[in-house]
Formats: structure tokens, C-alpha cells, sequence
């Protein structure tokens, strides 16, 4: 690997990763802090991230496009969830609009990060097409996302290896598989699961189970504002100030509402499912009634109840999508047998079982030569973790929109910013209070949700304190956090030099 060292390369800030949070991330600098220097680096040959790597059918946001979108930038389509390439359509344009492309450095891997506190500077190892840079940052964010983009989450499938058919996982889809008049068993219950039955239903399958171990909360809903009135009477950015409004706050306002009512949130979601079901020959008890309540995990979304629709047959003919709740016994030569009995044709498997989750894109971090372990770390303001040196990562919502969250972080670093240049400052390092244990805190996830794939990450993400008091408190309240991104104290607990 050749070697590049330039006096370019130095700057103020840098943000690891061109995806929604890395791009918010520098239109926020790019207007808030128009005298510091900043470089975006991103390890892929394009921008978008989540968006640019998944392929599989139907992939979409599983949050509303009003609030996932920008508060700088508002959806300008109708509506609230769009498919992959809308959503990639819409951050070009964010790009090339606002100039954030000058910025924006492809394929440029970053492949480790050191901290040097005699310097004050972290240096990063960056892998350009086989060429070796060395890039120098006083701060770094971690926009990366919380997922390995190379590896997915392995999950023991009985006989698996003995299957003659395609087996796909959807975070690398095989977009060059035939579909047509295929029988598909996709396993898992997820979003993407969610997602994947009525968009190969449409693609012309033969026909497509979903295999479910449990089943998971599933909303059907219009895809469509419910503010669309408001367009004949209010100007453009009156009406997307006011999509973005109600997107906010209406949603977290119904999340509450099950979280502090949970059995009036469990007969409203099955009420509604039933009435989806109708008509089908698919009912509620097992394949829609979870042992969870609503959003102890995330809830998936059904724009226009696509889902269901799948469900039922057309035209006299016998639906193409099915959902079996039963435990895998074995998958055979031709398909997969469950415990029950029950045998499942297939010519492909798809394994939607989750993803498996990194904190920081997998970059080993070290601190004077000591290598960061994330689940060594406890959780500073949603943003920063204990005893790193200026260091920041994006994380968004479990129960809201990502982009909410990660643009706290962002005006919570341009604020940091001002401040330490203000008191001639270079360096905040988290400080957990005298006598504070790691090791004995009642850790919970940063997600905060008790899904499987996130509970197998637990070795490998910093944590969030499940009783922690003012910076080391878990985000959790959509409209408490915004407020004190833009106007709380955000320098208690941090050493500042």
C-alpha cells in the first residue's frame, strides 16, 4: 500500500461516513461553524449509506420521511414512507443543493484512529483505493451508523448448509436472482421481513411464506399526510414546518401512550389488525399477537396495509403470502420443516434475522496507544462516551425518527465547539463522578429495546446507565433532548483543557 502524508489532510473536524447523520452532520457545521475546517470521509464508492447498500425489494424507511428527512431541507414528496431510491434521490439533491459535496471524500476507508493527548489531535489511517493517507482531526464523528455493512448477523439455522435452493440475506441481495415463479421462505419478523413479503408478492413469485419464531407489532396505516389539506391554503414551507410538527411530536405522543398504557395499546393494535385481516384466511392468534407489549420493541410499519393485502387472495386465486409461526426443525434439500410438522417448499431462503451491530464502523480507537472497548464505556449526553477525548457518534431513536437524534448531536457538537473557542479550550473528555463503577452499573442498550439481534451486541456497543442522572442519562424523550441539544448545559461532566 502506497503512502500519502500532506499538510492538507490536518483539520478541524472530522465525520467518519456520508450517510443521513454524516450529511446532516456537515450541513450543520458548514452553517453553524463557518470558520472551522471539516472533511467528510466515506469508506464507499457513493453517499447514502443504509440507503446505497441495501438492494432488496421494496427496501423503504421504517420511519416517516417528514421528520427523517431534514429540518433544513423538508420532504418535498407526499408521502411520509418512500422506497430506497426516493430516499437517495432526496440526498443528492441535499448534496448539490447546499454545496456539501466540496466536503465529501469517497472511498476513503478510515481503518483506525489514534489520540495523542501531548498533540491534542487524533490521527487517522485512511485506505484510498489501496493508497495509505494519514489524516489529522482535534475532534472526530463517528457517522458511521451502528451496523457491520460486511458481515450480517450470523443466526444458527438448523441444516441450513444442506439446502440445495438460493439462500439470500437481504443486506447483500442477489439483484440478478430470477424471481419470477419462485417459492420464497423468508425467516424472521422484522422490518425487513415486513417489508419483503408484499414487495416479492408484487414482484411475481410463485408464492412467499414468512417464517416467524414469534410474532412481532404491525401497523397499517394511509401513506399519506394527514395534514395534505393544509397545501391549498398555506404556503410551501408553512405546510412542511407543519409536516414536520405533527411528525414529531404525534408519534412519540402515541408511543408514550403505550408505553404508559399498554393494554389499551394492545387491544387498539389488534383491533386494528383484525380489521385487516378480514377476509383472509390468516387470523391475529398466534401470527399477530406478540408476548411484548407495543414498542418494548419497534413497531413495523405497513404503508397502506401492503402487508395484509399480501395476505389475501385476488381474483379467486389463493393469496402468495403467507406468514407461519412455528420453530425451525431442520431445513432439508427442498425447504425447511418445522417442529410442528409443518413443511415449507422452497427454491430460496431468505435470512431477514437482523443485523449485526458495531459501534463506529468497526475502527479500532486508541487513546494514547490504549485501545477503546465500547462496552467499557458508559453513554455522556447520547453523544460521547466516558474518558475518550473529543470524540462524538450519531444515534438516532428507537421509537422515533433517526435523524432527530443524530442532529442533537450535531448542534450539540457545534455548540461545544463555540463554547471551547470561546474559553480558549481544546480537549473535553467525559468524567464519570468519584467513585463510579462501571462494571457495577445497570446497564441497558442505547436503543433501549429488547430485540434479539440487539441483545447479541451487547459486547460490542457502549452503554447507556439505567439510572443515570443529568449527561449520563439515556436519551429517551424526543422533545426533552431536542430542547437541551440547542439550549441546556452541555459541558457538565466533561474536563475541559
Amino acid at each position: 500500500m502506497g503512502s500519502i502524508q500532506s499538510p492538507d489532510l490536518s483539520f478541524d473536524i472530522i465525520i467518519i461516513g456520508a450517510g443521513i447523520a454524516g450529511i446532516n452532520c456537515a450541513y450543520r457545521l458548514q452553517t453553524r461553524l463557518p470558520n472551522a475546517k471539516f472533511a467528510v470521509l466515506e469508506g464507499r464508492d457513493l453517499i447514502g449509506g443504509t440507503w446505497d447498500l441495501f438492494k432488496y425489494p421494496g427496501i423503504r424507511s421504517d420511519s416517516d420521511l417528514f421528520t427523517y428527512g431534514f429540518a433544513w431541507h423538508p420532504w418535498p414528496h407526499k408521502t411520509p414512507i418512500a422506497e430506497g431510491p426516493l430516499i437517495i434521490s432526496y440526498l443528492q439533491e441535499c448534496i448539490s443543493l447546499y454545496h456539501l459535496d466540496q466536503y465529501i471524500s469517497l472511498r476513503h476507508k478510515v481503518v483506525g484512529g489514534d489520540w495523542d493527548s501531548e498533540k491534542k489531535r487524533w490521527t487517522l489511517s485512511v485506505d484510498n483505493d489501496g493508497t495509505k493517507k494519514v489524516y489529522r482531526a482535534k475532534w472526530v464523528v463517528l457517522a458511521s451508523g451502528y451496523y457491520d455493512y460486511d458481515t450480517p448477523l450470523e443466526t444458527a439455522i438448523p441444516g441450513l448448509d444442506r439446502f440445495q435452493g438460493k439462500i439470500i440475506h437481504p443486506q447483500f441481495w442477489d439483484t440478478g436472482y430470477d424471481l419470477k415463479e419462485k417459492r420464497l421462505v423468508v425467516i424472521g419478523s422484522g422490518a425487513t421481513a415486513v417489508t419483503l413479503l408484499p414487495a416479492l408478492v408484487k414482484s411475481g413469485v410463485k408464492h412467499v411464506t414468512m417464517l416467524q419464531r414469534s410474532p412481532t407489532w404491525i401497523v397499517g396505516f394511509g401513506n399519506r399526510s394527514p395534514l395534505k389539506w393544509t397545501q391549498l391554503l398555506l404556503p410551501k414551507k408553512v405546510v412542511a414546518w407543519l409536516e414536520w410538527l405533527w411528525f414529531a411530536i404525534v408519534p412519540f405522543f402515541n408511543v408514550c401512550v403505550a408505553w404508559h398504557f399498554p393494554k389499551s395499546a394492545r387491544k387498539k393494535l389488534l383491533d386494528s389488525v383484525d380489521e385487516q385481516l378480514k377476509g383472509s384466511n390468516v387470523s391475529s392468534d398466534p401470527h399477530f399477537t406478540p408476548s411484548y407489549n407495543p414498542w418494548e420493541q419497534r413497531v413495523c410499519l405497513a404503508p397502506d396495509g401492503d402487508f395484509f393485502q399480501a395476505l389475501h387472495g385476488k381474483d379467486g386465486q389463493p393469496a402468495k403470502g403467507e406468514v407461519v409461526t412455528a420453530k425451525i426443525k431442520t431445513v432439508t434439500e427442498d425447504g425447511i420443516e418445522c417442529e410442528d410438522g409443518k413443511q415449507l417448499q422452497a427454491d430460496a431462503i431468505v435470512t431477514a434475522t437482523g443485523l449485526k451491530m458495531c459501534w463506529g464502523g468497526k475502527i479500532p480507537l486508541r487513546v494514547d496507544g490504549e485501545l477503546v472497548s465500547p462496552a467499557d464505556h458508559i453513554i455522556w449526553n447520547g453523544c460521547m462516551v466516558n474518558d475518550v477525548p473529543n470524540l462524538m457518534f450519531t444515534v438516532g431513536y428507537a421509537w422515533a425518527s433517526w435523524t432527530l437524534g443524530v442532529d442533537n448531536t450535531a448542534i450539540t457538537l457545534c455548540r461545544l465547539w463555540d463554547k471551547m473557542q470561546e474559553w480558549g479550550k481544546e480537549v473535553a473528555i467525559p468524567r464519570l463522578p468519584a467513585g463510579y463503577r462501571v462494571e457495577e452499573v445497570d446497564k441497558v442498550s442505547w436503543l433501549n429495546l429488547t430485540a434479539t439481534y440487539i441483545k447479541k451486541a451487547g459486547g460490542s456497543m457502549p452503554w447507556n446507565d439505567a439510572h443515570g442522572k443529568g449527561p449520563w442519562k439515556a436519551r429517551g424523550n424526543v422533545w426533552i433532548d431536542w430542547i437541551h441539544a440547542r439550549f441546556g448545559n452541555i459541558t457538565k461532566a466533561l474536563e475541559l483543557s
